[in-house]
């Protein structure tokens, strides 16, 4: 059943499937990794205890997620990271946005999480450079959806360049709702591309109130791209307790900190037996 495998850069050659597999769709099982490879199931969970041991995966209950770590990830794969955390956070923000009024919603995978959460409100005016965002609000009959115009990103439906920017600044909205690939202890809301980063600027800039969702992972992560400084925003609508200097600088800049979820140290879920959860 076995086969000669090749280390790879410290990795075997089925370490290294393994984790191209992940990034590609963000988890993998321990079940369909068994079955693929042709090895026993606890052949895949040492492989897969190797590679959160690199820190190049999380484990969960019958596999592993790849970890959030400081390069961008395919876009079904980031739909997988804290899918759960991100689900109550697009929650949480859609309650704080009353009928009747213009939001901005921005690029990004928790963004599409408030936006999924808004199909029953009434009266709303969205503008979005998110295509994904437009698919999910435009059959609503008591919501209008204007789209951003320009290059559409095929990795993940975001619409970015000079286009866009043009169109956002045509509006002044009530609300903007941005996410950020990662936050720094500064308080520095930072992201991988740069257009995606103008755009969000200029929605920064044409809001009356500014809403950040984001999960906690961010805090983990580095991107090389700075969108804003915390001060800039108005609500910060997270999964659980944010670092604790994190969170006296948003108290110091008298920003809104709304969290959802289990706090830090709680463990909610079942861990199968060899799990090395980071």
């Amino acid at each position: 059943m076995g086969s000669v495998v090749i280390t790879v850069a410290g990795l075997t050659h089925r370490q290294s499937e393994i984790l191209a597999i992940a990034r590609s769709v963000g988890r993998v099982t321990v079940e369909d990794l068994a079955r693929r490879f042709e090895v026993s199931a606890q052949t895949i969970r040492k492989d897969l205890n190797d590679l959160c041991d690199r820190r190049s995966m999380s484990r969960v209950h019958g596999g592993a997620i790849i970890a959030s770590g400081v390069e961008n990830l395919a876009y079904e794969a980031r739909r997988f990271v804290a899918a759960e955390e991100k689900k109550a956070i697009g929650l949480a923000a859609a309650a704080l946005i009353p009928n009747g009024c213009s939001l901005f919603i921005n690029i990004g995978t928790t963004t599409e999480e408030v936006a999924s959460a808004l199909a029953s409100h009434e009266d709303l005016l969205v503008i979005t450079n998110n295509l994904n965002v437009a698919m999910l609000l435009y059959r609503h009959p008591r919501i209008e959806v204007i789209v951003a115009g320009g290059n559409v990103r095929r990795a993940d439906g975001a619409v970015v360049g000079s286009a866009a920017i043009d169109l956002i600044g045509q509006f002044k909205v009530d609300y903007a709702i941005i996410g950020a690939s990662a936050i720094d202890e500064e308080g520095g809301l930072l992201d991988f591309d740069y257009r995606e980063v103008q755009a969000a600027q200029a929605i920064i800039a044409n809001a009356r109130s500014v809403m950040l969702v984001s999960d906690s992972t961010k805090f983990a992560r580095s991107a090389p791209v700075r969108i804003a400084h915390i001060s800039q925003i108005h609500t910060f609508v997270t999964d659980r307790a944010i670092p604790p200097a994190f969170r006296t600088l948003c108290r110091e800049r008298g920003i809104q900190v709304i969290e959802t979820g289990p706090k830090h140290g709680d463990d909610s879920g079942e861990a199968e037996e060899g799990d090395d959860r980071k």
